[in-house]
């Protein structure tokens, strides 16, 4: 049996991955941005260990986050699974940054930083990371005009980035990236062609499966497959730019292997 903590998991695609896990015998700690979230998944989803509390568009709340985790001990896989589409509007979090890209972005990387370190990591992405811009310039948009498909789709390869850079610096653990496909989800909206059932076994499975084909780093996933990615994710020093500009954002240091 595993532990594995879930973000986002109060509904969609990650209550999904954490009813499968429930399921099949690990245990799991769910996540909601509050407290009356946080109750109404309890109900969602009586057989979880626990649901820890915190809102990803805020630093402090995203600390104390991994700090309520780390009490429960510590898990062998964490699902980063929280995320906000490509609809939203310019929204700035108290450190300045555009809550895209906080929730996005610098809350897994915050939490992968603060969290005990597991033995796998997921990362959400998306098929639209491909072609996003990879300059990494203007994180923070300051410079640019705001899109929101745009801001959505250069935080997905961030997170692709992200995973590629922590399975270089973290060795023993495995570290991948999924595309869970366009599902019907409160984020994809009721039309998406995808099965919801794929994108959460896909997770699921790299989070807890004995595969040998799971049992890897560096990849990226979909339908338990490694897919192709956009190539500037494989680019080792934009990897190490992104962990860079988290550190500066956040204030909070990655550790090394």
């Amino acid at each position: 049996m595993a532990r594995v903590f879930i973000t986002g998991s109060s509904d969609g695609l990650g209550l999904m991955a954490a009813q499968l896990l429930v399921e099949t015998g690990h245990a799991v700690v769910l996540h909601a941005r509050n407290r009356q979230r946080a109750e109404d998944t309890k109900r969602k989803l009586a057989g979880a260990e626990a649901v820890v509390t915190g809102d990803l568009a805020s630093l402090a709340e995203t600390q104390a986050l991994a700090e309520q985790v780390n009490r429960l001990g510590r898990c062998d896989a964490v699902i980063h699974n929280a995320g906000v589409g490509l609809h939203e509007r310019l929204v700035r979090t108290a450190e300045g940054v555009p809550h895209v890209f906080a929730i996005n972005v610098l809350a897994p990387y915050v939490l992968t930083a603060l969290v005990e370190r597991p033995k796998r990591l997921v990362y959400l992405s998306s098929g639209m990371h491909r072609g996003a811009d990879s300059s990494l310039g203007d994180l923070d948009w300051r410079k640019r005009r705001w899109q929101g498909s745009a801001a959505y789709s250069e935080s997905k390869l961030c997170d692709v980035l992200l995973a590629f850079g922590v399975a270089r610096r973290w060795p023993g653990v495995f570290s991948n990236a999924v595309n869970p496909g366009w599902v019907a989800t409160k984020m994809g909206g009721p039309g998406a062609p995808d099965s919801p059932d794929d994108g959460r076994r896909t997770q699921a499975w790299l989070a807890v499966s004995d595969d040998a084909e799971a049992r890897v780093s560096g990849k990226y996933f979909r339908k338990q497959r490694p897919q192709a990615h956009d190539p500037a994710a494989d680019d080792r020093a934009r990897q190490d730019k992104l962990l860079e500009l988290c550190q500066r954002f956040s204030g909070v240091a990655l550790g090394g292997a």
